[in-house]
C-alpha cells in the first residue's frame, strides 16, 4: 500500500514538473524541489544529447571519415558552446538571483541584456566559419580526402551558430527562472525536426537531393532554429516567469556589464575545459581515421548519458541562486548535497552498463573492428570515473549558480591544463600508450575536479558572492 502512495505522489509530481506548474523553490520540502526541477532538466539534456547521437547514428552509415569530420567540428564548436555556457551561468544566476527577491522586472532586463551578447558573439563566430571552413579542419589534423567530404558540415554548423548560442541562453533564463519545463519542450520540439530532417538531407528524399554528412549539419541548424523561434515566442507573449516587451530590447549598460563580469569566469572555465577537448582530439587525430571514429561515438555515448547528470546539476544551480535570493544559504547547500546523491546513484547504475556492454553499446553505430574496439575502450575507462563525476558537475554548477564562476576556472585550469593535457601526450606519444594514455586521462583529470570542486565548495564562500 506504502509502495503504491509513493508511486502515485511520483507520478502526480512528475506530471506538474513536465507540465510547468510554477512552484516556490525557496520554501517547503527540498527533496521535492529537486524532483521537480531536475526531471524538466534531465529531459532537456536528454534531448540536447539525443542530437549528437542521432546524427551520428545516420552519418555513420555515409563514412567513416564522415564520423570523423563530426569529431573533428564538434572538438572546435565546443568553443562556441563555451561562450554560450559561459554566458548562460550569468544568466542563470543573475535570473535565479533576481526570482528569489521577486524581482521579475530585474530579470526580464537581464534576460535581454544576455540575447544581445549572445547575438553578437555569434555573427563573428559565423564570419569564421563561413570563410575558413577546410583551413578549421585542417588545423585540428584532418586529411586531405576527409576535409573534401567534410568541410561543408563544418561551415554550415559554424555560420548557423546563432542557434546553438540563443537556444542555450534562452533556456538557461527559463532554467533561472524555475520554468524548466519550457527548455525541455523547446529541446523536444528541435529534437523531433531533427530526427525527421536529417535523413532526408543526409540521404537525399524527395526534392531534396543528398547532401552526405552536410545533411546532418542543415538538419541540425534548421531543428535549432525552429526552437529559438518558439523561446522568443513564449519571452514575448509572457508564457513563462520572464516576459519581454518590445520596450525592453535597449541596450542597458550596468545591467551587461554585470553580465559580462559573472560570465567571463564561465567562459573562461569551459574555455578552458573545452579548448582542452580540441587538444585530446588532436592527439587521438594521430592514431588514425578508424581510433577517432571510435573515440568520437564514444565520447558521444558518454554526453548521452552525461545529460541527466548535467540537468540535476543545473537543478542544484537553479535552487542554490534562488534560495541565495531568499537569504537562505542552508537550504540551498542541503539542496546541493542532495543532488549530488541523487546524481551518484544514477551515474553509478550507468558505469556499471559501460564496463559490462560497451562493445554491444558501440555496435549500434559502426561494424568496424578497430572503431568497435577503441570506442569500448574510451567508454570502459571513463565510466570507472562516473560517480566522481557525478558529485563534480553539481559541486561545480552550484558554484556558477551562486555566481562565483572564478572558482571553477581555477579548478577545470589546473585539473584540464596543468594536469590532463601533460599526461595525455606522455603516456599517448610519449610513452606510446596509445589512446589508452588519452583516456586515462580523462578520467583522472575528471575524478581530481570532484575532489577539489567539492573540497572547495565545504569552505562556504559561495554563499557571501554578491550578483
Amino acid at each position: 500500500m506504502a509502495t503504491n502512495l509513493t508511486i502515485k505522489k511520483l507520478w502526480m509530481y512528475f506530471r506538474q514538473a513536465v507540465s510547468g506548474k510554477h512552484q516556490d523553490f525557496t520554501s517547503g520540502s527540498i527533496r521535492k524541489a529537486v524532483f521537480m526541477l531536475s526531471v524538466p532538466m534531465i529531459l532537456e539534456m536528454l534531448m540536447e544529447s539525443i542530437f549528437a547521437v542521432v546524427d551520428i547514428f545516420y552519418v555513420s552509415q555515409v563514412s567513416v571519415n564522415a564520423v570523423a569530420t563530426i569529431g573533428l567540428t564538434e572538438s572546435v564548436i565546443t568553443l562556441v558552446y563555451a561562450v554560450a555556457i559561459g554566458l548562460s551561468m550569468a544568466a542563470t544566476a543573475v535570473v535565479a538571483r533576481r526570482i528569489g527577491e521577486k524581482d521579475k522586472e530585474g530579470a526580464s532586463r537581464a534576460a535581454v541584456q544576455v540575447i544581445f551578447l549572445g547575438v553578437l558573439v555569434s555573427v563573428v563566430i559565423s564570419a569564421v566559419g563561413i570563410l575558413y571552413p577546410k583551413e578549421i579542419l585542417g588545423l585540428m589534423g584532418g586529411s586531405p580526402d576527409l576535409i573534401e567530404e567534410g568541410y561543408g558540415y563544418t561551415k554550415v554548423l559554424l555560420a548557423g551558430n546563432l542557434t546553438i548560442m540563443l537556444l542555450f541562453l534562452i533556456n538557461s533564463i527559463f532554467r533561472g527562472a524555475g520554468d524548466a519545463s519550457i527548455a525541455m519542450w523547446t529541446l523536444i520540439l528541435s529534437n523531433g525536426l531533427n530526427i525527421i530532417l536529417d535523413p532526408i538531407f543526409i540521404f537525399g528524399m524527395g526534392p531534396v537531393p543528398e547532401f552526405g554528412v552536410e545533411g546532418a549539419a542543415i538538419a541540425t541548424t534548421i531543428g535549432r532554429g525552429s526552437a529559438v523561434v518558439f523561446q522568443l515566442l513564449v519571452l514575448f507573449f509572457g508564457w513563462s516567469r520572464i516576459k519581454i516587451g518590445f520596450r525592453d530590447l535597449v541596450f542597458r549598460t550596468q545591467v551587461m556589464l554585470n553580465l559580462i563580469k559573472i560570465s567571463l569566469g564561465g567562459i573562461g572555465q569551459f574555455i578552458i575545459g573545452t579548448s582542452s577537448w580540441v587538444f585530446l582530439m588532436r592527439i587521438m587525430s594521430e592514431f588514425g581515421s578508424e581510433v577517432l571514429a571510435g573515440y568520437t561515438i564514444a565520447i558521444r555515448v558518454v554526453m548521452f548519458t552525461l545529460m541527466p547528470a548535467w540537468g540535476m546539476s543545473n537543478a542544484a544551480a537553479t535552487l542554490v541562486g534562488q534560495n541565495l535570493g531568499a537569504k537562505n544559504p542552508e537550504r540551498a547547500e542541503k539542496s546541493v548535497w542532495k543532488t549530488g546523491k541523487y546524481s551518484a546513484i544514477f551515474m553509478g547504475i550507468v558505469s556499471l552498463a559501460y564496463l559490462l556492454f560497451a562493445e554491444q553499446i558501440i555496435m549500434l553505430f559502426s561494424t568496424v573492428p578497430d572503431v568497435i574496439k577503441n570506442g569500448a575502450l574510451c567508454l570502459r575507462i571513463i565510466a570507472l570515473g562516473y560517480v566522481a563525476y557525478a558529485y563534480g558537475m553539481v559541486a561545480i554548477n552550484s558554484f556558477n549558480g551562486a555566481g562565483d564562476t572564478k572558482t571553477p576556472t581555477w579548478i577545470n585550469f589546473i585539473c584540464f591544463w596543468m594536469i590532463q593535457l601533460p599526461l595525455a601526450y606522455v603516456t599517448a606519444i610519449y610513452l606510446d600508450f596509445g589512446p589508452v594514455g588519452v583516456f586515462s586521462a580523462i578520467t583522472f583529470a575528471e575524478i581530481l575536479i570532484a575532489i577539489i570542486g567539492i573540497y572547495w565548495f565545504r569552505k562556504g564562500h559561495w554563499k557571501s558572492v554578491d550578483v
